[in-house]
């Protein structure tokens, strides 16, 4: 039985695989387009899965699409009528291609993959409700999605058990935590749908000023986690931005400018609306426990990828454990209506254990082989080194060690925004320098922007205050106190970005200016290899922490294939790529030639 997920026209495009319920194969459209955010049919995704399994289209039983467009057509067709004549120049951009394509969901899918078989269309919510429960390895538990909206629901919760998932209450747009969040990820000078966890990453250098403001003004927040917005401090309902003159009334001025200099208002303004984010979660949270009775949790949905957010619920809320889907924004729909179709639709039997999930690590995109990166170098005349597998731990750990900057590019590529081992830069996270030298000369972005550590599973907990698992790069934990470095009267009297080069503690480049970390531990049956390199490096230099982050510079979604990763790796300063068992020395290389064939599909400056 082979069941493909598609969800697409928003943002991040995806297509996954699911046959016989296990979950084959899942990819964005962004990482083959090189479009971040891709939201285009996932053509490119859709022929990855097919292929992965040696499948054509003949042999679907069925397509789940992640939505129900005609439910969302009505939402935004209402909205505008509430809110008419306003936003009639919003209303012209939109309405053609709703009229044109998108209410034609099923005929759309069918002329696209020539398709004749049935098509199912879950609701946004139960996508994100699927993919949270139906992965996850408990066999019961409560689930909680938080987003922007889908067809009208912004936040919803209920129970999962055995094969059924079962919404038991609703918000509905236009009150939204997401779309709030996203409201000051505009404000404060991001692109929305993509900058809000740099609103996150800035949220410690400020203080919570403006917090009681938010939620005096803009959010009536209730005990039990339920809000209402303000509407007439947004203008997302029916204009073509997310706040309006009164917003900025509210909060002393305009909106900073893109790429202009971050002052102290926005980084007051980030930490404030962080701790609403964390009071609604918290509160919320709390409400499904009592209502629910559950002892486990399951997440999706955009917010749920803010991962301070959940590391406060799993630290303060009442439920014992939870699991968050790792693409748990809108491409992780397609996987979720997959699911879908399979345990509630068909109704087929699910069995967990309460210990593993059934993601696989979320390693569920392309692999190549050594003599497919081999082939590619040979034919551009690109000199490398060839290591056995036995040679490639201790090698990258002495590289590391002698604090080079490394692409590592090995197995299936992730499934989700974050880099876990397979399509990752890594360093030493000893260095007291490495964070600003990765930061500013190899991913080109804010140098406030925090790393992420990846530590060997078994010594998660001599770091972190925290003991379990955190595979998928979602949950923020302190530093163990232990390790950590006072900092000094002077220091303490820094303010903004002045705080962010003080040491504190023996891992500096994966600890964040409030001593936090946002962990990934490291499995060796989901990753072996990238387990065995940083054990090597524990072993040789006392240190079983490295740190990860995506291989991609700002502005492009992580690499996939070895020509990605050659380019990216190229117009950074890298020191060296592995891919596979072959390693490559920036020293070594030429300039790249932007006449070659293989150069002619990016669009290079």
């Amino acid at each position: 039985m082979n069941i493909l997920g598609i969800s697409a026209f928003y943002h991040d495009s995806a297509a996954c695989l699911v046959q016989d319920g296990r979950i084959k194969s899942a990819a964005q459209e962004e990482r083959f387009t090189r479009k971040k955010h891709d939201f285009s049919f996932p053509k490119n995704a859709i022929n990855y899965c097919l292929q992965e399994s040696g499948l054509k289209v003949t042999d679907l039983d069925f397509v789940a699409f992640y939505d129900k467009p005609f439910l969302k057509f009505e939402r935004i067709l209402m909205t505008y009528l509430t809110y008419a004549p306003v936003g009639i120049q919003s209303f012209i951009k939109s309405m053609p291609l709703w009229i044109k394509q998108k209410i034609w969901m099923k005929e759309f899918i069918k002329k696209e993959l020539d398709f004749d078989g049935k098509i199912i269309f879950p609701e946004h919510h139960e996508s994100h409700a699927a993919s949270a429960f139906f992965p996850s390895p408990f066999q019961e538990a409560a689930f909680l999605t938080l987003d922007g909206v889908g067809e009208w629901a912004t936040t919803s919760y209920g129970v999962g058990k055995d094969n059924k998932i079962d919404i038991l209450s609703e918000i509905h747009f236009p009150h939204s935590l997401g779309l709030l969040y996203s409201a000051f990820t505009y404000y404060t000078g991001f692109k929305v749908n993509s900058g809000e966890y740099k609103v996150m990453g800035l949220a410690p250098y400020g203080e919570p000023k403006y917090k009681d403001l938010i939620l005096s003004e803009l959010m009536d927040l209730k005990e039990d986690g339920s809000f209402k917005l303000n509407m007439k401090y947004f203008n997302y309902c029916a204009g073509l931005t997310m706040t309006n003159g009164r917003f900025s009334k509210l909060f002393g001025g305009p909106p900073r400018k893109p790429e202009s200099l971050l002052t102290q208002r926005e980084m007051d303004l980030a930490r404030s609306v962080q701790e609403v984010t964390e009071e609604v979660m918290l509160r919320v949270v709390r409400h499904i426990h009592k209502e629910t009775g559950q002892r486990n949790l399951c997440l999706a949905g955009g917010v749920a990828l803010n991962c301070v957010g959940n590391g406060k619920v799993l630290r303060e809320g009442p439920f014992e454990n939870i699991w968050i889907q790792p693409s748990a924004g809108d491409a992780g729909g397609a996987l979720g209506a997959a699911l879908f179709v399979w345990y509630q639709y068909l109704e087929n039997e699910r069995i967990a254990d309460g210990k593993r999930d059934f993601q696989h690590g979320s390693y569920l995109g392309p692999k190549f082989e050594n003599n497919d990166i081999s082939d590619f170098l040979k034919r551009n005349n690109i000199p490398y080194l060839e290591l056995s597998n036995e040679e490639i731990p201790e090698k990258i750990a002495d590289l590391i060690a002698d604090q080079k900057v490394i692409g590592w590019f090995q197995g299936r590529m992730e499934f989700g925004p974050r880099a876990l081992g397979s399509r990752s830069i890594i360093g030493d996270a000893r260095s007291s320098k490495m964070q600003e030298i990765m930061n500013l000369k190899t991913k080109f972005r804010e140098s406030f922007r925090p790393f992420a550590p990846s530590v060997i599973k078994e010594r998660v907990s001599d770091y972190f205050e925290f003991h379990g698992e955190s595979p998928y790069m979602l949950l923020v934990a302190p530093v163990k106190k232990e390790i950590c470095r006072e900092m000094s009267e002077e220091e303490q009297k820094l303010f903004g970005i002045d705080k962010l080069n003080v040491v504190r503690s023996s891992i500096p480049a994966v600890t964040h200016i409030d001593y936090s970390a946002r962990i990934q531990t490291v499995d060796k049956r989901d990753n072996p290899i990238f387990y065995h390199m940083i054990a090597k490096f524990d072993e040789k230099y006392g240190c079983p922490v490295i740190i990860n982050t995506s291989f991609n510079v700002r502005g492009e979604p992580i690499v996939c294939t070895p020509d990605d990763a050659y380019l990216c790796f190229m117009r950074t300063n890298m020191d060296y790529l592995i891919m596979g068992n072959i390693l490559i020395e920036k020293k070594e290389q030429k300039p790249l030639d932007k006449d070659i064939d293989w150069l002619r599909k990016y669009e290079l400056d």
